[in-house]
C-alpha cells in the first residue's frame, strides 16, 4: 500500500511539474511573439554529489513600452534515488509594475513544496547591463502563515576575451513565517565558470536549508547553462 502511495505521489508529482513548466514555457512564448528587444531564457542543469538540479529564468515585457511585465525563476531538484522526501521545487509566477525607473510593484503566486501554494504581492529592483545582472524582490505571501520571503539574483559576467566572459553568479531566497516566527524555507546558490555566447559552464554548489530546525542539504558539482534567444 506504502509502496502504491509513494508511485502515485510521484506521478502526480511529475505530471503536475511538467504542467508547470509547460505554462511558463507557454507565456514565455507568447510573450516573445510581441516585436520587443531580445531578453534570452536562460535554463540551466547541475549534477552534483546529492541530486540533479534544473533552473528556468524566464523575463519579459508585454511590449517594449510597456510597464507590465512578467518573471519566474523556477527550479527543480530530484536525488538520484527518486527519494520523495528530496524531490524539491521552487515555482513563483510573478507580474510586475514598474513605477519609477529599475523599481516594481510584483503580485502572483508561488508554489513551493516545502511552503505550499500562496498569492503573494510584494517590490522588485532590478539592474541588467553588459557585465551585471541584478533582481532583488520582496514579497509578503497572502496565506495562513503570512510567510515573508527575500529573493535575489546577482551575475557578473566581464570579459575576458572577445569571445568568452567570466561567469559567476551568487543566488539566494529566504523565506519567514510570522505567523509561527521560524525558518521555512532558504538556499543560497553559487556558479563560477566561463560564458561564451550563449554557453555558460563551470562549478556550482547549492545550500539548501528546511523548515524551523534548518535541516541541511549541500550539493556541489558541475553546471551548464544556455540563454535561449
Amino acid at each position: 500500500m506504502l509502496m502504491k502511495t509513494h508511485i502515485k505521489l510521484f506521478v502526480d508529482s511529475k505530471s503536475f511539474f511538467l504542467s508547470i513548466f509547460f505554462f511558463i514555457g507557454m507565456l514565455s512564448f507568447s510573450l516573445a511573439q510581441a516585436p520587443q528587444a531580445k531578453v534570452p531564457t536562460p535554463v540551466e542543469f547541475m549534477a552534483g554529489n546529492n541530486r540533479l538540479f534544473f533552473q528556468m529564468v524566464v523575463k519579459k515585457k508585454f511590449t517594449p513600452e510597456s510597464k507590465f511585465g512578467f518573471l519566474s525563476v523556477s527550479t527543480f531538484a530530484a536525488s538520484y534515488d527518486n527519494k520523495m522526501d528530496d524531490l524539491d521545487m521552487v515555482v513563483p509566477v510573478l507580474l510586475n509594475y514598474n513605477i519609477y525607473k529599475n523599481f516594481s510593484l510584483v503580485g502572483g503566486s508561488t508554489i513551493n513544496n516545502r511552503v505550499g501554494f500562496s498569492p503573494l504581492v510584494g517590490a522588485q529592483h532590478s539592474f541588467t547591463n553588459k557585465e551585471w545582472v541584478s533582481v532583488t524582490i520582496a514579497s509578503f505571501f497572502l496565506n495562513s502563515n503570512k510567510n515573508v520571503e527575500l529573493f535575489g539574483i546577482y551575475e557578473y559576467k566581464p570579459k575576458i576575451s572577445p569571445k568568452s566572459s567570466l561567469y559567476t553568479r551568487l543566488q539566494f531566497l529566504y523565506i519567514h513565517s510570522t505567523q509561527q516566527n521560524h525558518h521555512a524555507r532558504s538556499f543560497l546558490q553559487l556558479r563560477s565558470g566561463l560564458k561564451m555566447n550563449a554557453l555558460s559552464f563551470g562549478l556550482g554548489a547549492n545550500l539548501d536549508q528546511y523548515g524551523p530546525e534548518k535541516t541541511f542539504k549541500p550539493n556541489y558539482g558541475i553546471f551548464v547553462g544556455w540563454a535561449f534567444q
